[in-house]
């Protein structure tokens, strides 16, 4: 997939005040665009974990929205953005799309395991708890999708409201999740503290400086090796740290219900 993405820099608006920052920051109607990418060529295959990570104005948003884009003109793909989705309101124990077992050991997986959360209605949570609802609720519309799609989670500001401890427990039970049930994720953060435990497929790198670093499997493994730092004991806030070998294959670890 290739990307190009311009923005003019001249308003589309024009007004007093705009001329009036056009003047003060010497910026003149004959401009050239803003350029996030040019030519930009990022390969993708179905089911793998991509994330943009990089500061505020990088342009990582952009490059995310502009695949997203891509995806969505073609056919074979369902996407699901967890921003658009719509919060049901009934109890969390029954506002996933399945059955009450996977939905309890889905929402566990993304922090919601608590009694007095799983009765309470998703807008009835804080902020970070809502977020996390978010993405348990887009990976069980993925399980729905049409046989024969790729599906794909989109989630920009990736645990951006998270404490980091619970952001990197997350990003490791998201890339469980996702590649046990065989969903792509397509995430964008300025956290990249969570890149080693989410063990991207794809790492994407804007600067401020419009350097764009595009990392695959293969070169992240010696750069970042698997582990997981943060793996708390079922029902208590103790936190042992282990190694990735150590964990059993598909364990997934389960979150305090804190924001």
């Amino acid at each position: 997939m290739q990307l190009t993405i311009r923005y003019p820099l001249t308003p589309k608006a024009p007004s007093l005040g705009t001329s009036l920052v056009m003047d003060a920051f010497g910026v003149g109607y004959d401009e050239q665009e803003h350029i996030v990418c040019n030519e930009l060529n990022i390969d993708l295959i179905p089911e793998q974990i991509v994330l943009f990570a990089g500061p505020s104005g990088s342009g990582k948003s952009s490059m995310l929205h502009a695949v997203v884009a891509n995806l969505r003109a073609e056919a074979k793909h369902h996407l699901v953005d967890i921003s658009l989705l719509s919060l049901p309101p009934l109890p969390l124990v029954d506002a996933l799309p399945l059955d009450v077992k996977p939905a309890l050991d889905l929402l566990a997986a993304c922090g919601l395991s608590e009694a007095q959360l799983l009765l309470r209605t998703p807008n009835e949570l804080s902020e970070g708890q809502r977020y996390r609802f978010r993405l348990a609720l887009g990976l069980a519309e993925l399980q729905q999708r049409p046989a024969g799609q790729a599906g794909w989670l989109v989630a920009d500001e990736f645990t951006a409201t998270l404490d980091r401890t619970l952001a990197k427990v997350l990003a490791y039970n998201l890339s469980k999740l996702a590649r046990r049930q065989h969903i792509g994720c397509l995430l964008a953060t300025t956290h990249e503290d969570i890149a080693d435990d989410l063990a991207a497929d794809v790492l994407v790198q804007p600067d401020l400086d419009g350097i764009i670093q595009v990392n695959y499997r293969a070169s992240l493994a010696s750069r970042h090796p698997r582990r997981i730092s943060f793996f708390p004991t079922v029902g208590t806030l103790r936190a042992p740290v282990l190694t990735g070998p150590t964990l059993p294959v598909g364990t997934i670890a389960v979150i305090p219900s804190a924001s």
